[in-house]
């Protein structure tokens, strides 16, 4: 699904030159769950970055499902995080006068889908995620798992080959967060290929693998033991 060889990428900043990225290399299977961790200025965020077609690497080859991605154009690199990836971030990004169907809807409008299959999927995609009973709710009638299970609804829309998650259970109680994971489980079981930041040790054990960045650099890759394993029918309640 995702594969990087000697990834470097350098921020310019007047004379001084920031080496966010050093010669990462590291493959990532269809279907796998992988968390990554690092401290504050690690290049976690500049690595989910590239993976999600936001930023370019500065030298280095990203291959994404098959596609060399220094090959697209900004275009068709905006059609690729339509159609291939979704994405889940700590602030959910809801728009706040608007409701949860119409919220999830809004990447299938992007992609030029008929407005009756918009809220049949979007429909799906929130009962789901447990929230069939809260499609017409806006963002501040909702607790924040419940928004969070919106962002994930959005992300699923458009069948992404991967979601990238970024801190999705940093503004949530631990109940919440638990309830979060359990649905990225599920996911999972489902053929989904997850790919998740997160600065908390016990999130990362929800996932099968665990890779750690320091100083722009990959320092370790292992599989997680003693894995957490959230009943399925908890995101439900």
């Amino acid at each position: 699904m995702i594969k990087i060889e000697n990834l470097n990428k350098t921020y310019k900043t007047g004379s001084v030159e920031v080496h966010a990225l050093k010669d990462v290399s590291l493959d990532i299977k269809k279907n796998e769950f992988v968390s990554i961790m690092g401290p504050s200025g690690s290049g976690k965020s500049t690595f989910m970055n590239i993976v999600g077609c936001l930023d370019r690497p500065t030298t280095g080859k990203y291959m994404l499902d098959g596609i060399d991605i220094e090959k697209l154009s900004e275009k068709e690199l905006a059609a690729i995080r339509n159609k291939k990836i979704g994405f889940v971030f700590q602030s959910f990004n809801l728009l706040s006068r608007t409701s949860a169907i119409k919220n999830v809807e809004l990447p299938m409008l992007y992609a030029g889908i008929h407005a009756k299959d918009r809220r049949k999927r979007a429909l799906e995609a929130l009962e789901k995620v447990g929230l069939g009973d809260r499609i017409h709710h806006k963002p501040n009638e909702l607790s924040g798992g419940q928004k969070q299970r919106v962002a994930i609804a959005r992300a699923l829309v458009n069948n992404p080959a991967i979601i990238l998650a970024d801190e999705p259970t940093g503004n949530l109680d631990t109940k919440s967060g638990e309830e979060i994971m359990s649905i990225f489980q599920s996911l999972n079981e489902e053929g989904v290929t997850i790919v998740l930041v997160t600065h908390e040790p016990d999130i990362a054990k929800h996932s099968k693998r665990i890779i750690t960045f320091r100083d722009g650099r990959l320092i370790n890759d292992e599989l997680v033991e003693n894995r957490v394993v959230v009943n399925p029918e908890a995101a439900q309640k």
